[in-house]
């Protein structure tokens, strides 16, 4: 399975949210949890991860197990020296889950992001990658269902948790 994974922030808490299906090309999920975390670490520039990664833990014990995992986010931020959100969850995942990482903005470090242009968008989403090839990741991601930028799962995954 695969499972795409987000975060809303509340303070003092958050509502993270995590949706599984089964091929790249489905437009409805199979499975979906949305979690209330009461407390959450303080935000820290440069260590998002520390508020992120606890929250998107406890979503994925509760669905199915995934065996590549989609975040909102960089995986890389520097070539692969700068961890991002996705790669300190692959390495959380005992690196057996590959975690791919989407973001709506441009870092100027992820030296290694793909540029994905989807539907008749003008702005790209950049993929990152661990475990995999992030032009694989790419490829996947451009698979996903939907005709705009935000593929339809990934746009759902951010409304469950703005709903939650």
């Amino acid at each position: 399975m695969i499972a795409c994974l987000d975060v809303d922030y509340r303070d003092p808490g958050a509502v993270a949210a995590g949706l599984w299906f089964q091929r790249w090309q489905d437009g409805t999920s199979s499975a979906e949890v949305v979690l209330a975390v009461e407390q959450i670490a303080p935000y820290r520039s440069g260590e998002l991860y520390r508020r992120e990664l606890p929250c998107l833990l406890a979503v994925l014990e509760k669905g199915p197990p995934a065996e590549i995992v989609v975040v909102d986010g960089y995986v890389w931020l520097d070539g692969e020296r700068q961890p991002g959100l996705g790669a300190h969850l692959y390495r959380a995942l005992g690196e057996k889950v590959a975690v791919i990482g989407a973001a709506k903005t441009r870092y100027s470090g992820a030296t290694l992001a793909q540029e994905l242009r989807r539907g008749t968008s003008r702005s790209p989403l950049y993929v990152t990658a661990a475990g995999m090839d992030a032009t694989e990741a790419a490829r996947y991601i451009a698979e996903m269902h939907g005709p705009y930028r935000i593929p339809t799962l990934l746009k759902r995954v951010d409304q469950l948790c703005r709903e939650g």
